[in-house]
């Protein structure tokens, strides 16, 4: 694989040329192929080309390949996607568009986040949002990276349109003002509301009342202990907020919310776009039988459905951490004899609110909720 910036055939490196003359066939966008000189055997790749993909270099099998790919073709290129599709690779990459960008904008590596949306939803942008933060976006457009940024308060973002980086006809524009080409960086430096990874405040999600409560939501996830690259269910999801805030944690994180209610289980998935986690799988059906087939997790939480038989067996079978809460007396004895079988951690929250009484102040509590906690090695 072999990275070819804006510049094309003139922008190579020796090593970079030797590679694609060497190659019995090269493959590439047809404006990256264009730059090549004669006589290169040159094949555009189809469109669309993930359906493609296997067959083209099927049908080349044996012969010395040289894919092309822009900038870094492990930087949402297509370097990731052929690793995933078990090919080996040999990758000579060029300058990325994001180091051409920051090398542009004078901003540190460590102090930038860069957010793809190549092939998946704008709304994941959302999640980098906060006050003052640098952020790169790789293959968004101008009209919908300003609809997100309005929506979400963030209407005062500087946005930089950064298009045909490297190449002679490279220009600098206001992304609020001007739609550039579809070969563009947006540089945004974020003004708006402060929203936390996670310790959401519970405005901050749509529901219709079954929602696992901030403080709640925060001992389960503790207990929970997400780390990246993990996956969650989150089973009897209700609003999804325990499944948002572990996707929020990081971006590797997975989750797939598990919910019976077909509108409850549209509300989280707008609620995990709103909150730019829209990868976020939401699962509508009844569990346990909505869990059959689903990729093993790490970490289970069981907000709802305590007492249906067989569900909490079906996810101490997956040797996962596990936190389950329970409201009910019913629930409550699940959990115990949860408890008492397998150990664990039992204990029961309440958590009580400073609000009005007469012309002073008293202690409102809430519902008490049981919460068992478990882990394979029995803590």
């Amino acid at each position: 694989m072999v990275g070819i910036g804006a510049d094309g055939w003139s922008g190579l490196s020796g090593p970079a040329r030797d590679a694609v003359l060497a190659a019995e066939v090269v493959l590439g966008a047809p404006r990256q192929l264009a730059s090549l000189p004669e006589p290169v055997r040159a094949q555009p790749w189809p469109s669309p080309l993930l359906p493609a993909l296997d067959d083209v270099l099927a049908a080349h099998s044996g012969r010395r390949i040289c894919v092309l790919a822009s900038g870094d073709p492990l930087l949402s290129g297509i370097g990731t996607t052929l690793r995933e599709h078990g090919h080996e690779i040999e990758v000579l990459p060029a300058l990325s568009s994001v180091t051409l960008a920051r090398a542009r904008l004078g901003w540190p590596a460590e102090e930038t986040e860069v957010v793809t949306v190549v092939g998946r939803a704008i709304a994941r942008v959302a999640r980098a949002l906060a006050p003052r933060r640098k952020v790169l976006v790789l293959g968004a457009t101008a009209a919908g990276l300003r609809e997100l940024l309005e929506a979400r308060g963030y209407g005062a973002t500087t946005l930089t349109a950064l298009e045909n980086l490297g190449a002679e006809d490279e220009r600098h524009t206001d992304g609020w003002t001007h739609d550039p080409g579809p070969l563009t960086v947006f540089a945004l430096e974020c003004a708006g509301p402060a929203l936390p990874l996670t310790g959401l405040p519970d405005e901050a999600f749509e529901h219709d009342g079954q929602l696992t409560k901030r403080e709640l939501r925060a001992t389960a996830l503790a207990r929970l202990a997400p780390s990246p690259g993990e996956l969650l269910w989150d089973v009897g999801a209700g609003a999804g907020s325990i499944g948002v805030e572990w996707s929020r944690a990081h971006p590797l994180n997975r989750a797939i919310a598990i919910e019976r209610e077909p509108a409850r289980a549209a509300r989280i998935g707008r609620n995990a776009d709103v909150l730019g986690v829209p990868e976020l799988r939401v699962v509508t059906g009844p569990a346990p039988e909505a869990l059959d087939g689903l990729p093993e997790p790490d970490a289970v939480f069981i907000g709802g459905g305590l007492t249906v038989p067989g569900l909490l067996d079906a996810c101490l079978g997956t040797g996962a951490r596990i936190v389950a809460h329970g409201v009910t007396l019913e629930a409550e004895q699940v959990l115990a004899r949860a408890y008492t079988e397998h150990g664990g951690e039992l204990q029961r929250i309440t958590v009580e609110h400073a609000k009005p009484l007469g012309g002073f102040t008293g202690w409102t509590p809430s519902r008490s909720v049981t919460q068992w906690s478990h882990q394979e090695n029995g803590q």
